[in-house]
């Protein structure tokens, strides 16, 4: 995973068929479920799979006091530069979300993993462990927030096929897809990102590969794993159909 996302991490807004865009929704998103859930508009903020910053960013730039982590080293080291292009005072770490009470204490108002993060831990026991590491980073009322895929409505087999918006940056043109081949309840994934200079002959084309696996968990038993963790007023937010899926839990 480690490998994946130093790969990646240039690239990673890519995804986005328009990055900031996409950051000012998911703060809209987030925002909204802590003023309704637990009545919050600013507050101490952890996010601990923060990646290039697309959560954190977003949420600095609503007021919130936000401190940040990922395994990436590469990534934080990303999401540090786009804070300080934009005058965020994010505080930034390398950690993994299961050690994250260990680095950054307890306290915090709402803890966050969004992007579908928490899926790359392969193990229900390893889930427990990061969920409850969360838990112990909250304050007693604080909150927590997940979103993941909605793999119960995902397609199961070989060689499924998920491509992404050809984007044109900086005179290259950018081609991403993945292919997924499933094993039981998880799933094995390369995404390609094909790099085109766009020139004449010889045109320069570059493809970058990068694998990972990830634990297609669905929402529901994501539930019961944050029941088992010690959540209290466990709910997902979402409407059952739409990406992401959202869950949310309390410390009580």
């Amino acid at each position: 995973m480690s490998d994946f996302y130093a790969t990646l991490a240039p690239y990673f807004h890519l995804i986005h068929a328009d990055w900031e865009e996409s950051m000012a929704r998911q703060a809209a998103l987030l925002d909204g479920i802590i003023r309704a859930e637990w009545g919050l508009s600013s507050g101490a903020v952890l996010d601990v799979s923060c990646g290039i910053g697309t959560q954190s960013l977003a949420l600095a730039g609503l007021g919130y006091r936000v401190t940040a982590s990922d395994l990436s080293p590469e990534s934080v080291d990303r999401a540090r530069r786009e804070a300080q292009a934009r005058n965020l005072p994010i505080a930034f770490a390398v950690c993994d979300m299961r050690d994250a009470h260990r680095q950054h204490g307890g306290g915090f108002d709402i803890v966050i993993s969004a992007g579908n993060s928490l899926p790359h831990l392969l193990s229900d026991g390893d889930i427990v462990q990061a969920l409850r590491a969360m838990l112990a980073c909250l304050r007693p009322g604080g909150g927590c927030i997940i979103t993941t895929r909605q793999y119960d409505l995902e397609e199961r087999g070989k060689r499924i096929f998920k491509p992404f918006p050809v984007k044109d940056e900086d005179g290259k043109r950018y081609l991403i897809f993945q292919v997924w081949d499933f094993d039981g309840d998880q799933y094995d994934f390369s995404m390609y990102i094909v790099e085109d200079d766009l020139q004449p002959d010889p045109a320069t084309v570059r493809t970058h590969v990068m694998r990972s696996r990830y634990y297609a968990i669905s929402p529901d038993h994501l539930v019961q794993l944050m029941v088992q963790a010690g959540f209290s007023a466990v709910t997902r937010q979402d409407d059952g159909v739409s990406h992401p899926a959202i869950v949310v839990g309390t410390r009580r």
